[in-house]
């Protein structure tokens, strides 16, 4: 089992020279205690602030443990910190979307983003195949990128600012890119 430090837990203090690099010295791979020690904390108030809920956050901090002890010996930690924050955000986006997905059909407003997600959820290559006709010609038009931005906002359930964090841009550019699909689309069924 992880313990997860409490928020309340004192910052180790003394020589942390035998945690050098977060190794253990015998075998190349992550010391996950030292670790779950010294950015445990750090990973909690990620989860925090992504799940907005106490004991979900707990679960995905264990998580993104579990994670790390699953794939040490592949895990570089030269920096543990930005490690364990990327592993604790698509844990906490991964329990974001399921939610989402389990959670009654989304409402979706009228108009060109209820046509954006019926283009986006039709299941089968050969079925719905207008729908995947417009799609293609939709996401050809704009790139990749945008598509993934689709996805994820329209499908997933994502805000903009998770969108945001996902693909690496900024809200406006996400608001930017969802807003050229719609116009696009709109210009086409003129």
């Amino acid at each position: 089992m992880i313990l997860i430090p409490s928020p309340q837990a004192p910052i180790p203090t003394g020589n942390t020279t035998e945690v050098t690099g977060c190794y253990t010295p015998s075998v190349r791979e992550l010391d996950v205690e030292a670790i779950t020690e010294k950015y445990g904390p750090m990973v909690l108030r990620r989860c925090r602030q992504l799940l907005r809920d106490e004991q979900d956050a707990r679960d995905a901090c264990q998580d993104v443990f579990v994670r790390v002890i699953e794939h040490r010996r592949r895990l570089d930690a030269r920096y543990p910190s930005s490690l364990l924050y990327r592993i604790a955000t698509n844990v906490c986006l991964n329990r974001i979307r399921d939610r989402r997905r389990a959670a009654a059909s989304p409402t979706i407003t009228v108009g060109e983003d209820e046509r954006i997600h019926e283009i986006a959820c039709a299941e089968a290559p050969h079925g719905n195949s207008d729908a995947r006709m417009l799609l293609d010609w939709l996401f050809n038009r704009h790139p990749e990128s945008s598509r993934t931005i689709a996805l994820l906002h329209y499908v997933d359930g994502l805000t903009l600012e998770q969108v945001a964090a996902e693909i690496g841009l900024s809200v406006s550019g996400v608001r930017k890119r969802l807003r050229r699909l719609r116009q696009t689309l709109t210009e086409m069924e003129r």
